[in-house]
């Protein structure tokens, strides 16, 4: 079982979801958690359900000063930096021709650019402490094509060549650098995907294992991956999916069209 022992973590998306499945699973096993979003209130109730191991700080992962402010703050409040998930992110969707250049961009800047810029900070603080272990929270749609989520799909397919770059240039730093790919998790992010029952069955049709996934069951798995149990594991990129990496992404087009003006295609 993974132990941390006063590590400090810290963790992006962290106030829900699978951030604080993360972050919770990283306090039960001794770590000191700095969790980051950018909602206070949100934070704040995390940071208190969390327990005395941890601690809040507002962070914009679209903002380089915002992260390397939220990254310091980490360092002078709880001590040096050892673990770090990164797990904000956005959702989108749309057909490819509806979809303009600017609107693919915006997304890739949280997705991808907003990863890269919390983890080159994290992974300066920890070449300060002498090594570390990072967490980046991808998806199967990293692996998996789904229509009419191009901008996702690109997102988490450069975010998993990002863990592997990242992980062979900071090796040196004695810094590991690792993701996971979860399939559908039952989280307030996706709750209208969750809900929907059609959905469901669709995502259900493609997981072996016959279930969506839990907070926890991510939260488990990424812990084991920072901790020294995995020591001599970086650049990988693991589905955390109840298999369904084995079969298709989901389409989820159907689900879309419902939110289209009639007659608009």
């Amino acid at each position: 079982m993974a132990r941390f022992d006063g590590r400090v973590a810290f963790v992006t998306g962290g106030g829900t979801g699978i951030g604080f499945a993360c972050a919770r699973a990283i306090a039960e096993a001794g770590g000191r958690v700095m969790i980051a979003a950018r909602r206070e209130e949100v934070l704040r109730d995390a940071a208190r359900r969390l327990g005395p191991g941890a601690d809040w700080v507002v962070c914009d992962v679209t903002d380089q000063e915002s992260v390397d402010a939220a990254v310091a703050a980490t360092v002078r409040r709880l001590g040096p930096l050892r673990l770090a998930v990164n797990s904000a992110a956005s959702g989108s969707g749309g057909e490819l021709l509806r979809t303009p250049a600017d609107a693919f961009a915006r997304a890739l800047d949280t997705d991808l650019v907003g990863v890269y810029r919390c983890l080159r900070a994290e992974a300066l603080a920890m070449r300060e402490a002498g090594g570390g272990s990072i967490v980046n929270i991808s998806s199967i749609a990293g692996a998996l094509t789904h229509p009419w989520m191009t901008s996702y799909c690109v997102s988490k397919a450069a975010l998993n060549m990002l863990t592997r770059s990242a992980a062979d240039d900071l090796g040196r730093h004695r810094v590991r650098v690792n993701a996971v790919m979860p399939s559908l998790v039952d989280t307030p992010l996706v709750s209208m995907l969750t809900a929907d029952e059609e959905v469901r069955a669709e995502y259900l049709r493609r997981i072996p294992l016959g279930r969506l996934g839990k907070p926890a069951d991510v939260g488990a798995f990424v812990a084991a991956l920072l901790s020294e149990e995995a020591g001599w594991v970086t650049g990988q990129c693991i589905g955390v999916d109840g298999g369904h990496t084995l079969r298709q992404g989901p389409d989820l087009v159907p689900f879309f069209r419902r939110f289209l003006p009639p007659g608009s295609e």
